[in-house]
C-alpha cells in the first residue's frame, strides 16, 4: 500500500496555505528488525565467504578426525561383539578411515555450520519468524545428534545380532572392514535424518500450514510411511532394524503432533 501524498491545508487567520505534516510511519511488529540493504552481488558475496568458511572448518575437522581415525574405527567396531574384519583390496583401510574421517567431521563442525546458515538468513526474516527458526536449527541438531545415538545403541546392535545368528551355523562371520563402516555409518546418518521429523511438523504447525487434528487425522499414513522409510533407510534387510526404526519415526510423529497441538494452545488470536 503505498502512503499517502501529503497535501496542503489552508490557514484561516491569514489565507496562506500551510504544508500539511508529514505522514507518521508506525512500525509493524512483524518488519524486518536486521535487514540490511545490500545488492545481489553483495548477498552472493556473503554467501561465498560464509560457504568457504564452511568448508574450511569442515576440512579441519576431518583433518582432526583422520589423525585420530583408529581409535573412531575401533569405537564403530564395538558392536560388532566377536568378529573378524578383513581389508580385501590394497588400501581399502585408507580410503574407510578417509570416509570415517569425513563423518565425524561433518557431525562435529555442524553447529558451525548452522551458525553460518542462520548468520545469513536471519537479517532478512520478520521477528516472529526469528523466534520460530533459530531453536527450530537448534533442535534439529540436537535431534540429529540423538538419532546417531539411538542408532548407535539400539539399531545397530539388534541387526548385527541378527544378521550374525541367521546364518552362524553355516557361514563364518568374516566381514570387510568398508562393508562393515558403510552399514554402520549410512544407518546412523539414515536414523539421524529420521528423527528431523518433530522439527519439520512445529516449523509447519508454528506457520499454519497444517495443524495438529489434520497431522493426528493421517496417522495410518504415517505409520504406512515409517515401515516404508525403515525399509528404505536400513541398508539391512533384517525385520528387527526395520521394526526398531519404524517405531522411532512413529513416535517421534506423535511427538510433533504433541508440539504443535501446544503451539496452537499459546498461539495469540488474531485481532
Amino acid at each position: 500500500m503505498s502512503e499517502p501524498t501529503p497535501t496542503t491545508a489552508s490557514n484561516p487567520a491569514s489565507g496562506t496555505a500551510l504544508p500539511a505534516p508529514a505522514p507518521i510511519r508506525v512500525s509493524r511488529p512483524d518488519e524486518f528488525p536486521g535487514e540490511v540493504e545490500m545488492s545481489l552481488l553483495e548477498h552472493l558475496e556473503e554467501l561465498r565467504r560464509r560457504v568457504l568458511r564452511s568448508l574450511l572448518a569442515l576440512v579441519v575437522s576431518a583433518a582432526v578426525c583422520l589423525v585420530l581415525v583408529r581409535p573412531l574405527v575401533r569405537l564403530l567396531q564395538v558392536p560388532a561383539v566377536g568378529m573378524r574384519f578383513l581389508q580385501l583390496a590394497p588400501g581399502e583401510f585408507l580410503f574407510v578411515s578417509i570416509k570415517v574421517a569425513g563423518y565425524a567431521g561433518l557431525t562435529l563442525v555442524l553447529p558451525y555450520i548452522l551458525y553460518e546458515l542462520l548468520s545469513f538468513v536471519l537479517p532478512g526474516l520478520t521477528r516472529r519468524e526469528r523466534r520460530l527458526v533459530a531453536p527450530a536449527v537448534a533442535a534439529s541438531a540436537v535431534l540429529f545428534v540423538v538419532g546417531l545415538a539411538f542408532a548407535w545403541w539400539a539399531l545397530v546392535p539388534a541387526a548385527l545380532r541378527f544378521l550374525v545368528n541367521y546364518g552362524a551355523d553355516v557361514v563364518e562371520p568374516i566381514w570387510s572392514i568398508e562393508r562393515y563402516l558403510d552399514f554402520v555409518l549410512l544407518l546412523m546418518v539414515a536414523t539421524g535424518l529420521a528423527f528431523e521429523l518433530p522439527v519439520l511438523q512445529l516449523l509447519l504447525g508454528a506457520f499454519g500450514l497444517v495443524g495438529s487434528r489434520t497431522m493426528l487425522g493421517a496417522w495410518r499414513w504415517v505409520v504406512l510411511g515409517s515401515a516404508l522409510a525403515g525399509a528404505v533407510l536400513t541398508p539391512s534387510t533384517d525385520p528387527v532394524t526395520m521394526l526398531l526404526l519404524t517405531g522411532a519415526i512413529t513416535a517421534l510423529f506423535l511427538i510433533g503432533v504433541a508440539l504443535v497441538a501446544l503451539v496452537e494452545q499459546v498461539r495469540p488470536e488474531p485481532a
